[in-house]
């Protein structure tokens, strides 16, 4: 593992600033959004997930849902059982092939895959090993960072971004049909990444010292500004830097 792909580093240094962010909560709103499109999830699994901040919105939306995360992170797997304890997270390597822990082999009747397959070598392999969680049918929502990388992304590990085609050949090969493949986000989030790239590599020592302390005015009045902006970001298109799916397993 290289110093890049230290998860419970990153999660050490980086959950506070990924939980305030703007741009998670707009994906979290997306992902939530186009879970339903099948329904309200009854079995959800989040592959990668974190440190439960998304698995902590799917708690307040379906309270009944059963929900289990599998992340690599001990960190985040520690952090995400006392934010979500109703929840069940597993410490799991999806690239090894790992068999499900009993009780969770195909199990799932939705599934998201949200901001992991830009931090791996094989995205295509972990999708594949994620199969093994999912029942027949199951609905996978995939979010992924499209648009140009800024230093920041680089810093923390991003092999590659990905277009809507790039995104669908990927799912495809890993043996999922593809129901929907687009860009969200636009025209703001678009804005949003473009600063985040202008900031090149001062924004990685911003956030580090934001981690240290309470933000200030200005990063919190930037940051209420782009959520605000973010709900008036037009429909999932083809010119939007978040770039998203929806599959479902045959």
């Amino acid at each position: 593992m290289s110093s890049v792909d230290d998860w419970d580093k990153h999660w050490s240094d980086y959950s506070d600033a990924v939980e305030h962010n703007p741009a998670q909560d707009f994906r979290r709103r997306l992902v939530i959004s186009l879970l339903e499109r099948s329904g309200q999830p009854r079995r959800l699994l989040d592959v990668g997930s974190g440190t439960g901040d998304l698995m902590a919105v799917a708690r307040t939306c379906w309270p009944q849902a059963e929900l289990v995360g599998a992340e690599i992170s001990k960190g985040g797997v520690r952090i995400s059982r006392e934010k979500v304890p109703s929840a069940e997270f597993h410490v799991v390597d999806l690239l090894d092939g790992s068999p499900p822990p009993a009780g969770r082999e195909h199990w799932a009747t939705h599934a998201v895959c949200s901001e992991v397959l830009e931090h791996v070598d094989d995205p295509t392999g972990l999708l594949v090993n994620a199969r093994a969680w999912l029942a027949p049918g199951c609905h996978l929502v995939v979010t992924v960072p499209g648009g140009p990388m800024s230093a920041f992304d680089r810093h923390i590990g991003h092999r590659r971004h990905f277009t809507p085609v790039d995104l669908a050949a990927i799912l495809g090969r890993a043996g999922y049909d593809v129901e929907l493949c687009g860009g969200a986000g636009f025209p703001f989030f678009n804005l949003y990444r473009s600063a985040v790239i202008a900031r090149g590599d001062r924004l990685i020592t911003d956030v580090s010292s934001e981690q240290q302390q309470s933000l200030g005015l200005g990063a919190r009045l930037t940051m209420t500004a782009f959520g605000a902006l973010f709900r008036l970001n037009l429909p999932v298109g083809a010119h939007g830097w978040q770039t998203v799916a929806v599959a479902r397993l045959p």
